[in-house]
């Protein structure tokens, strides 16, 4: 796990060139058919990176974003109905789960345009789209996705550069395989002395950094033991802050934007006595992590999971713990 995701610069260096003619292609025809919705189709890591999509793309693009439910397909088989200039972005490591393909072939069946975002580009899954963006990650032998994780969050910002064609966005693009290399040296490891012999805790996000939190909190049940779970900072008032108290662990991925809320919430968590641990922003009582500065609001989410995997890798270890073999999991989940 540790190699796999010190890798992800160099995975990012790969989509500055390898992918880009099918991206600008792609991004020519979006802003042409100027498609009236997005869905979204996929599961586990890449679900998250697909919350990364819907926020990125309604902020940029300013189209909806909703998330396709593959049970649909899959369990009630129900065949669906106009979508005709509806984006279905399907997104999968392997390319080969039974029900991210039958909802795929559903969506193409209605009229939508299939994009895949897909590791194998020989999967059924990048055979059966229209267009398939490769992932560029290689193999990736750990259980716990971690480079080919941060090669989605990089295909998506490509995706959506190209569609907009604006030059923060390409500027941001560019940015990828220096911030990241900068982000896996920077040094997380103080958060292991307050989540080693912890039993549960929140990961809090919102917007982009909402996706992460949600990636944060899978990566900490699968390879920490971790009773982990994420919630938006506009969510956690709404009845889990009844679980927090003297000692409770709470991560805050802060994002780039309404930082004053997101730091009066954490001022909150510190009075009922949570030991607040605190990726940007800065608090008395909290554990403030080191961030990179003045990013990209697009591209500081993918070097704050850049940073986490070091810390989760770590701290897996320092739990008694493999981080590449969690118990119960194998590489590929294939859901019907």
């Amino acid at each position: 796990m540790h190699a796999e995701a010190a890798e992800a610069a160099s995975v990012a260096e790969r989509h500055l060139t390898d992918p880009k003619a099918v991206r600008e292609r792609l991004g020519k025809r979006l802003r042409t058919q100027d498609p009236p919705l997005v869905l979204t189709c996929a599961r586990g890591s890449s679900d998250h990176a697909a919350t990364y999509a819907k926020y990125l793309i309604e902020t940029r693009v300013r189209t909806p974003v909703a998330s396709f439910a593959p049970s649909t397909a899959s369990l009630h088989a129900a065949p669906w109905r106009h979508l005709e200039g509806t984006l279905f972005l399907a997104i999968s490591q392997s390319g080969r789960s039974p029900d991210i393909l039958l909802s795929a072939r559903a969506a193409k069946d209605a009229g939508a345009l299939v994009v895949a975002l897909v590791n194998d580009p020989e999967s059924p899954l990048a055979q059966l789209a229209e267009v398939a963006i490769p992932l560029l990650a290689g193999s990736e032998r750990s259980v716990a996705a971690t480079k080919s994780f941060i090669a989605t969050l990089v295909a998506i910002l490509g995706l959506v550069a190209a569609w907009t064609d604006e030059a923060d966005l390409h500027g941001a693009l560019d940015e990828t395989p220096h911030v990241l290399r900068s982000a896996w040296n920077l040094n997380w490891s103080p958060a292991e002395a307050v989540l080693a012999g912890a039993s549960s805790l929140f990961v809090v996000g919102r917007g982009l950094s909402y996706a992460i939190a949600l990636e944060a909190a899978l990566k900490l049940k699968e390879t920490c033991g971790l009773h982990a779970e994420a919630f938006s900072a506009a969510e956690v008032k709404h009845g889990p802050m009844a679980l927090v108290g003297p000692g409770f662990p709470v991560i805050m991925l802060e994002p780039s934007e309404g930082g004053d809320a997101f730091e009066a919430l954490a001022r909150d968590f510190i009075a009922r006595g949570a030991h607040v641990i605190m990726a940007g922003g800065e608090q008395e009582g909290a554990l403030a992590l080191p961030i990179l500065p003045a990013l990209h609001p697009a591209l500081a989410p993918i070097a704050a999971i850049q940073s986490f995997y070091r810390l989760a890798a770590s701290l897996s270890i320092a739990r008694g713990l493999d981080p590449d073999n969690p118990p119960y999991l194998r590489k590929v989940t294939e859901t019907l």
